[in-house]
């Protein structure tokens, strides 16, 4: 495969870039689900554009990354499933959900990855894990009451990424998260007790909760039952980001 982007998820996916030729991966976009310009959100546009003409005239098949976060499913009523019709409640959302849309009219073969909150070593500081282990070893940490996150380990993601890439698609659109939403507070729960530091808790304004479907992951991919996804998949997920981190 062809991998644009030299960021979090491009660097994770280079395992298996001698596979799926045919295919070329664009991870070079915004990941960044506030305080984002509306200069780097035409940036992501155009050169999504560029590079669905360039799978156009070469026959490849473009894999993009979108969101199944709070952005994208957070307003739905019920889980948040790919058929679901959707009305993004954050700028973040509604720019993804606008790329996907630039996609299906593009002319390009595609696969569409709505992803939840990834979790691995040497990820973005500004992202959800990063920036809760910063915030509890500073002494306070600042939670929206009542949100959960859909936390699911890089490297998962990208073994179903392979897997789905064997599978042949086009023009599909596949949550890739591990179902489960987690409370907010038994996250930070789990980063105190590992960490062994507790710090004050700071709530704001009630947060969302909502959970991905995954549904049709399962039954494009039934390898997945093998990943442990369950209610308590997130506390392996954190002591591994943890245990790197503190290698690190």
């Amino acid at each position: 495969m062809e991998i644009i982007g030299n960021g979090f998820i491009a660097r994770s996916l280079r395992p298996i870039a001698e596979k799926h030729p045919d295919t070329v991966v664009l991870a070079a976009g915004v990941s960044w689900a506030s305080g984002v310009a509306a200069a780097d959100f035409e940036r992501e546009a155009e050169l999504l554009d560029k590079v669905a003409k360039e799978c156009v005239a070469t026959g490849r098949r473009l894999l993009f990354f979108s969101t199944a976060a709070t952005g994208m499913y957070g307003a739905v009523d019920g889980p948040g499933r790919e058929d679901t019709p959707i009305t993004p409640c954050t700028p973040y959302g509604a720019h993804k959900f606008a790329l996907e849309e630039q996609l299906h009219d593009s002319g390009a073969e595609f696969v569409v990855l709505r992803l939840g909150h990834l979790v691995g070593p040497e990820q973005p500081p500004h992202q959800l894990l990063p920036a809760l282990v910063r915030q509890i070893r500073e002494g306070a940490v600042r939670l929206h009451r009542g949100a959960a996150r859909d936390l699911i380990a890089v490297a998962d993601v990208v073994t179903i990424t392979d897997r789905l890439l064997e599978l042949d698609l086009r023009s599909e659109t596949v949550n890739v998260a591990s179902g489960e939403a987690v409370p907010v507070e038994q996250i930070v729960d789990r980063l105190e007790l590992r960490l062994g530091v507790t710090a004050l808790r700071e709530y704001r304004d009630s947060g969302t909760h909502h959970v991905i479907s995954i549904e049709k992951l399962r039954s494009l991919v039934p390898e997945v039952a093998r990943l442990g996804f369950s209610p308590e998949y997130h506390r392996g997920v954190i002591d591994a980001f943890v245990g790197s981190s503190v290698a690190a």
